[in-house]
């Protein structure tokens, strides 16, 4: 359990870009993982063990339903907007801040510059560590970082690999739909 006293349910769920974990204290969603096989998911819920401090317990049925859902809506193309309740406290300062006003400023279908992000956080000439930020994102997909791309038109880095960059924006329609 947590200092409330709350446990952090988790589950794994298919996607169109293959297995997420999904994590979600009392307050909120607050982790997404890409590609949760086996060895990526059990890595990745020893981390949030020791990050949370709280006992992991496996449900899709509790406060992962709606998230579920709503990401299974995404992915049919039928939500531009997840509206969850998330649970920042795995980032913090700057990072939070970016990630913050990636979530809320940056909709659906649109892309937005590392430089111009940085510039909305009032920090212009933090290009790089925005891009750090969204490597650091705990909540992919959700808080959106695959929105995040080059001023010269360039896709920039993902996390979740480039290929999974291109399907989610492709599925935005701000890129053209892949052929395979």
């Amino acid at each position: 359990m947590d200092s409330n006293g709350q446990f952090v349910e988790w589950a794994v769920v298919g996607s169109d870009i293959g297995p997420l974990l999904l994590a979600a204290t009392g307050e909120g969603l607050v982790s997404v993982v890409f590609h949760a096989d086996d060895a990526v998911r059990d890595r990745a819920l020893k981390r949030l063990e020791g990050q949370l401090g709280a006992e992991l317990v496996e449900s899709a049925s509790g406060r992962l339903a709606e998230p579920i859902r709503r990401l299974e809506a995404y992915f049919a193309g039928g939500l531009g907007e997840f509206g969850l309740r998330l649970d920042w406290s795995l980032t913090a300062g700057f990072n939070r801040q970016v990630l913050r006003e990636l979530a809320t400023g940056v909709p659906y279908g649109t892309v937005v510059g590392y430089g111009e992000l940085a510039g909305r956080v009032g920090q212009p000439g933090a290009a790089q560590a925005v891009g750090a930020a969204m490597g650091a994102n705990p909540l992919p997909v959700v808080v959106p970082c695959h929105r995040v791309v080059e001023s010269d038109g360039g896709i920039g880095g993902f996390g979740g690999g480039l290929e999974t960059k291109r399907r989610l924006l492709a599925l935005e329609g701000v890129l053209p739909q892949p052929l395979f």
